[in-house]
C-alpha cells in the first residue's frame, strides 16, 4: 500500500481530468484504471460554472481521492491564493503545488515553489509538489513540510519519457523513505514501467491517457505496466553485464569421444 499524508492508497496509477473526448469516457478511464486518486483544476471548476459543479459532482460519485492542483499559476500569492479557494471547493486539505516559471518548458520555479509549500503547510495544507528532479529542491521541499515529492521526468504533455534516469535514481537513493510520484514527461506505458523499476512510488498522468485515440484502453494499459513496474522492482532485477553468462550450466555436460 501507498501511503500518502496518512491514507493507504492501493493503485499507484494517478490520473488527470483534464482534456478528454467526454464526462463518459474520463468516467470510464477513472473505473477501468482502478485509480484512487485523481486531480482537478480549481480553474476549470471556476471556468465551468454550472457544468464545473456537475463536473465535480461526478468525480465525488466515482468515490476517489481528489487532488486539487494550483495549474497555472506562476507566482507564490497566486498558487496560495489558489490552494485556499481549492480547499473551500473540494474540501480537502491536500494541494498538488505547481507555480511555473517558464511559458515554454513549464518548468517549475522551484524557488517560489519552496516558498509556497513552507506558508502552506504552515496552514494545514498537505502539499503535493510537482517539482524537478533536482535533490537541493527536494531537501528544500521536505525542510518546508512537504512529506511527498512529484518530480518530473520531462516537461509537462512532452511524451519524452525519463530524461536524466541517473537523476531519477538518485533521488530514489537519496530518499528512500519518501513517497515519489512521477509527474509529466511519461507519454508509453514502458516509460511508466521503466520509472516504476527504478523504485517509485507511484506515476500521475493526464495526456498520455487524454490524447490517446483510446483512453479506456490506454489507462488500462498504464495502469498494467505500473502493477508490472513495481512487482519487477520488489522481485529483484538482474542488473546489467558486460559479458555473455551461460544460463545452462556447463559443469558436468556430456562429452563425446
Amino acid at each position: 500500500m501507498l501511503d500518502l499524508y496518512g491514507s493507504q492508497i492501493a493503485s499507484r496509477l494517478l490520473l488527470g481530468t483534464a482534456r478528454y473526448p467526454s464526462p463518459a469516457i474520463l468516467t470510464e478511464a477513472i473505473t477501468r484504471s482502478k485509480t484512487e486518486i485523481v486531480t482537478v483544476s480549481l480553474r476549470r471548476e471556476m471556468a465551468g460554472g454550472r457544468n464545473g459543479g456537475a463536473f465535480f459532482d461526478m468525480i465525488r460519485a466515482l468515490g476517489v481521492h481528489v487532488l486539487p492542483n494550483t495549474a497555472g499559476c506562476h507566482g507564490v500569492s497566486e498558487a496560495v491564493l489558489t490552494a485556499k479557494m481549492a480547499r473551500e471547493v473540494f474540501r480537502t486539505d491536500w494541494i498538488k503545488l505547481e507555480v511555473i516559471g517558464n511559458h515554454d518548458t513549464l518548468q517549475p520555479d522551484v524557488f517560489a515553489l519552496v516558498e509556497a509549500a513552507r506558508i502552506l503547510t504552515g496552514e494545514g495544507f498537505q502539499v503535493f509538489p510537482y517539482t524537478t528532479d533536482d535533490l537541493v529542491v527536494a531537501e528544500r521541499l521536505i525542510d518546508a513540510g512537504c512529506r511527498v515529492l512529484m518530480p518530473w521526468c520531462a516537461p509537462i504533455g512532452s511524451a519524452a519519457g525519463p530524461q536524466n534516469l541517473s537523476a531519477l535514481r538518485s533521488m530514489r537513493a537519496h530518499f528512500p523513505d519518501v513517497p515519489l510520484i512521477v509527474d509529466a514527461g511519461i507519454g508509453r506505458p514502458s516509460h511508466a514501467m521503466i520509472v516504476m523499476e527504478l523504485g517509485f512510488d507511484a506515476v500521475l498522468l493526464n495526456t498520455a491517457v487524454a490524447g490517446a485515440g483510446d483512453p479506456v484502453a490506454m489507462a488500462e494499459a498504464f495502469a498494467g505496466a505500473i502493477d508490472a513496474g513495481r512487482q519487477a522492482f520488489g522481485a529483484g532485477m538482474l542488473e546489467p553485464r558486460d559479458m555473455a553468462v551461460p544460463s545452462t550450466p556447463v559443469i558436468g555436460k556430456a562429452v563425446f569421444a
